[in-house]
């Protein structure tokens, strides 16, 4: 697991050790960066359920203004610090150690332009990011965005008021879906 682009180009990123979380792949991270594009310039990041902090770390490296790293594990809090170090992107990140749906519901001082939900698989945790996400319209910027990666396997149909799906892309094991404000 690299940071692929940017400032800290090629530098190598820590794992969380053992299996309790799932990073994503380069080729996926990849594939979003390039989707996203100059788009990621001055951005505000959520990156729930860090992990790695690779999504996050990859937005700030990219030029993003801002990245707020949510995540309860100790040893994963330990490596985003680690990576966020290592890549001298400190500065612009903000590291939460709690809950992730403790963090939606409660106040935010600034809207986000992208929101990366990758929570652990096949125990509904990212519907339920979703859902929360959707009752809180205010949390994105006007033209924010909020991605979510799942297995595709783990995939239902939501029911949301303020959020559409816009694009779904899949790379092997790894779903991306995209979602924007309804107009």
């Amino acid at each position: 697991m690299r940071v692929i682009a940017g400032l800290a180009r090629g530098r190598r990123l820590a794992s969380v050790p053992g299996d309790e979380t799932r990073p994503i792949t380069d080729r996926a991270k990849e594939a979003l960066f390039s989707i996203l594009g100059t788009r990621v310039v001055g951005a505000r990041w959520l990156d729930l359920f860090a992990g790695t902090g690779s999504v996050g770390i990859e937005a700030l490296s990219r030029g993003a203004d801002a990245a707020v790293f949510i995540e309860r594990s100790p040893a994963a809090l330990k490596t985003v610090a680690q990576n966020l170090q290592h890549t001298r992107l400190a500065e612009g990140a903000t590291v939460v150690r709690g809950d992730a749906f403790r963090y939606l519901a409660g106040p935010v001082e600034e809207p986000f332009d992208y929101v990366f939900v990758a929570p652990p698989q096949y125990q509904g945790l990212w519907l339920r990011a979703l859902l929360l996400l959707d009752g809180r319209p205010e949390l994105l910027a006007p033209a924010g965005e909020v991605i979510v990666q799942i297995h595709p396997k783990e995939y239902v149909e939501p029911d949301l008021a303020a959020l559409q799906l816009v694009d779904t892309r899949r790379y092997g094991s790894v779903q991306l879906d995209f979602y924007n404000l309804k107009d």
